[in-house]
C-alpha cells in the first residue's frame, strides 16, 4: 500500500496532490495513470484513489473509497525533556508514533541539555512513520514547552511524572487502569530536578517507575508508550 499524507483532503471526489507528493509517486515509486494509491489526511481517515494524471509536479487523483481507521486506544500525552543528541528524540518520536500515540511535548527542564529544537523536523518525523506504520493519524507534536509553563496545562486525564528519585513511586502498569487518557511527564538524562518533582507533584501528578533499570529519556518515553498500549489493547 503506498500513503500519502494529505490533510486538507475532506470529501473531494477528486485531488491534487502537492508537488513534494506528486514528485514521490511518479518520479520515486513510478506510478502511472490507472495505478491506485492511498491518502490520508492524519486525522484518521483513508481515501483510496486511482491516478487520473500521473503529472509529476501536479498529481490528480480520483476518490473511489473513504475509510474511517479503527478507533484506537484512548489519548496518550507523553512530555519528554528533548535529548543532546537529536536523533535520539526523532526516534522516539518515529517508534512512538508507529505503536500509537496522541500527542507530543518537548519540555525544557532545569537540567535539560538541548534548549531549542526544531518543531518543523520532528512532524516530519511523524509523518514519516505514520505512512510507514500504515495509520491514518497524526499525533501532535507540540512546540517547546518549559516545565514550570507546562504542569498548570489542565488535562482531562491521569498525570504521571517519571523520575529516578526513590521515594513513593509505583510501576505505571501497576496504577494505569485501562481505558484512562494518560499524561506521562519524562526528565532530562539528568532527571528532573527535586523542586520540579515537588511542583509536578502539587499539580495532580503521580509519581511513576518503569521498572529498576535506569533508562535513557528516549527509552523510557517508548517503554511508556509500549505499555500503555498493551495494557488497552
Amino acid at each position: 500500500m503506498h500513503l500519502f499524507y494529505t490533510p486538507e483532503i475532506s470529501n473531494e471526489k477528486t485531488y491534487t496532490l502537492n508537488e513534494s507528493e506528486s514528485k514521490h509517486a511518479i518520479r520515486v515509486l513510478r506510478l502511472k495513470e490507472n495505478d491506485k494509491l492511498t491518502l490520508v489526511n492524519g486525522k484518521g481517515t483513508f481515501f483510496n484513489a486511482i491516478i487520473s494524471d500521473g503529472n509529476p509536479k501536479k498529481c490528480k487523483v480520483d476518490i473511489i473509497k473513504t475509510l474511517e481507521e479503527k478507533k484506537g486506544n484512548p489519548n496518550l500525552h507523553i512530555a519528554l525533556a528533548p535529548t543532546k543528541n537529536n536523533d535520539r528524540t526523532e526516534w522516539f518520536i518515529e517508534k512512538c508514533t508507529e505503536i500509537g500515540i496522541s500527542e507530543i511535548t518537548p519540555i525544557l527542564c532545569k537540567h535539560s541539555e538541548r534548549k531549542k529544537i526544531k518543531q518543523e523536523r520532528f512532524v516530519k518525523t511523524a509523518i514519516s512513520a505514520m505512512k510507514q506504520s500504515l495509520k491514518a493519524t497524526l499525533p501532535v507534536v507540540n512546540e517547546l514547552s518549559t516545565f514550570k509553563d507546562f504542569v498548570k496545562i489542565p488535562f482531562e486525564g491521569k498525570k504521571y511524572i517519571a523520575h529516578c528519585y526513590s521515594e513513593n513511586q509505583k510501576h505505571y502498569k501497576e496504577i494505569y487502569k485501562k481505558g484512562e487518557n494518560s499524561l506521562i511527564l519524562i526528565g532530562p538524562e539528568g532527571d528532573f530536578s527535586p523542586e520540579e518533582v515537588k511542583l509536578a507533584i502539587e499539580k495532580g501528578f503521580e509519581p511513576i517507575t518503569f521498572g529498576t533499570s535506569r533508562l535513557r529519556t528516549e527509552t523510557a518515553g517508548i517503554m511508556a508508550c509500549a505499555i500503555f498500549n498493551l495494557l488497552n489493547e
